[in-house]
């Protein structure tokens, strides 16, 4: 039986997975941009914790009935949600990295993150007085 205090981190460790996740692609399109031929890809957070929610919301599992049943392969859901950047200017080697747009994204993805963990911390703080009353 999941608790309450489950239900409301559930939401907050779920948006923080998606913001991990974005961080690690903006990071990569920083490191890769001067690389031939590289497109940045970035995810949409709105779409990506939505499909996150719905997946904890109880979506169907693929489940095998026989032995000789091949499992469903494990892999990060959110990869799904990932793609391209729009291209705002051409490069003469094809690469789409644009570091201002980057670095921009970076940052605010990183205030993000530290805004929810720091209510993630607000949220303990307050079950910790609650329960020992101090």
């Amino acid at each position: 039986m999941k608790t309450l205090l489950d239900n409301q981190m559930s939401f907050h460790t779920r948006a923080l997975n998606v913001q991990a996740y974005r961080q690690q692609l903006l990071a990569s399109n920083i490191a890769n941009a001067d690389t031939p031929n590289y497109k940045a890809r970035d995810i949409d957070f709105r779409a990506a914790l939505k499909g996150a929610l719905a997946q904890q919301a109880g979506a169907v599992e693929m489940s095998t009935t026989q032995p000789a049943h091949i499992p469903a392969a494990g892999g990060n859901p959110l990869e799904a949600l990932t793609g391209y950047r729009r291209e705002l200017q051409s490069a003469v080697d094809g690469n789409t990295v644009n570091m201002d747009v980057e670095r921009a994204a970076f940052a605010e993805n990183a205030l993000h993150y530290e805004a929810s963990l720091t209510f993630i911390n607000g949220m303990l703080r307050s079950m910790n007085t609650a329960i020992t009353g101090q």
